[in-house]
């Protein structure tokens, strides 16, 4: 999708190449002021790539296995299903894998808010062994931010990955704040995670703040929560 404004209701996207393709795309967002509701997206590696610009994702299911939701834009999915699917033999899971490079000051970084992380029927009896992450840094100032989400026993307690060979882990912004589940606990995180205790900490991580100015949501006519 490379057109801003681009709007999506009720469809489905979807990439057949199975764990063993490699990067994946279910779809690519590279437009301005995207706004996906009531969609779902398949695939196993890289399944939603949110490119560039500002991007609004409600209602949502999202499958996949290695960095499934991963950009470089400025995103916020929002009231969604969060599905961490089976892949090959040895392989780990990361939802996520945030491209900013830009820097701490730039709007660019995956929110996830109000959402549902589990495992799918393949993957539930292996959900202990199989090793699942919330995300790793792909960048060096990898943004991401997972707020009032229930956060399921698919993740490891360390909660978080760093990505092989790099120090990314050392300069990303990684925030959790008032998450529920056996997975948000998170007395065994890594220490490079900041935990966040009050909401104040998280505003600026709110659609009315991270997808500033938020007119063309309220134009789609979807449901958003602009705060927290």
């Amino acid at each position: 999708v490379e057109s801003e404004g681009f709007m999506a209701k009720f469809i489905g996207f979807k990439n057949t190449a199975g764990p063993n393709g490699h990067q994946a795309v279910a779809i690519r967002v590279n437009g301005d002021r995207a706004v996906l509701f009531n969609c779902r997206f398949d695939g196993y590696q890289d399944t939603l790539y949110a490119n560039n610009g500002r991007q609004f994702y409600r209602n949502i299911v999202v499958s996949g296995t290695i960095d499934f939701i991963f950009g470089k834009g400025a995103t916020v999915i929002q009231n969604s299903m969060i599905v961490v699917r089976k892949g090959n033999k040895n392989q780990f899971n990361t939802v996520t894998a945030d491209g900013n490079e830009k820097g701490l000051s730039m709007k660019i970084g995956i929110v996830l808010q109000n959402c549902r992380i589990v495992p799918d029927k393949k993957l539930q009896a292996e959900r202990l062994t199989v090793e699942s992450f919330l995300g790793r840094p792909w960048k060096k100032y990898s943004t991401t931010v997972v707020i009032n989400s229930e956060i399921g026993d698919v993740i490891k307690p360390e909660g978080w990955k760093v990505w092989d060979g790099e120090s990314f882990h050392k300069t990303c912004r990684y925030i959790e704040y008032n998450n529920r589940g056996p997975g948000a606990n998170t007395n065994k995180r890594v220490d490079w995670v900041k935990i966040a205790k009050s909401a104040s900490e998280v505003n600026q991580f709110s659609v009315a703040n991270w997808l500033a100015p938020v007119d063309w949501i309220k134009e789609a006519n979807v449901p958003v929560n602009l705060g927290l």
